[in-house]
């Protein structure tokens, strides 16, 4: 199967699906971090190039909703990440995935297929993610855990807390000029879930 994985330049995705025998290739803008098989340039320039099941991770800077304060100084750039997120789900390929934080691409264009964490794939964290799917089942979670530690609000109410995130429920990874990088990276987890499910109907 030859899979593209878009907007990807950690490798995490590719090298799950290439470790089960896959055609597997990432395109970003960026370079490859692992120097593994990777299209440097537009992912829309190879949309056509006879993929049979592409993963896109658009870059969510413009539509997550952690970032709404600051929505209407984002207007063009908004409308353009949103007609890059319709191009990607409506490209030519016959099985589609694509993955975002929580953003307008559940009112601007369509409601996900399914959203996954972390710790329903085996990592002590939390991080809700998105997935809009295009002739793709949904991904049955592999290693259910539980939360880390419990937090108790001024309410009296239990509160579940993860590895990554403070007693008040953020984030805990701090600014630095690399945390965007980190933040996008698939967990490894997930990623091999999807070259295990999604490989079962073309074998």
């Amino acid at each position: 199967m030859r899979v593209l994985v878009g907007c990807e330049f950690s490798g995490v995705v590719r090298r799950a699906f290439r470790s089960v025998g896959h055609d597997a290739w990432s395109c970003d803008l960026l370079d490859s971090a692992d120097g593994g098989e990777h299209i440097v340039g537009d992912v829309r320039s190879v949309l056509n190039d006879g993929w049979d099941l592409a993963i896109f991770h658009p870059p969510c800077t413009d539509l997550a909703v952690s970032g709404a304060r600051y929505f209407a100084s984002k207007g063009d750039r908004q409308a353009s990440a949103l007609e890059f997120v319709r191009q990607l789900l409506a490209a030519p390929i016959p099985r589609v995935c694509l993955e975002n934080p929580v953003s307008v691409i559940s009112t601007k264009i369509r409601r996900p297929d399914q959203i996954i964490q972390p710790h329903q794939f085996g990592h002590p964290e939390s991080k809700t993610t998105c997935l809009w799917l295009v002739g793709l089942p949904k991904l049955v979670p592999t290693a259910i855990l539980e939360p880390t530690r419990w937090a108790v609000t001024p309410g009296g109410r239990r509160v579940a807390r993860w590895d990554n995130q403070t007693l008040g429920g953020q984030n805990k990874l701090g600014p630095s000029d690399d945390r965007w990088k980190k933040r996008s990276e698939t967990y490894l987890g997930i990623a091999q879930a999807m070259s295990q499910q999604w490989r079962a109907d073309y074998e």
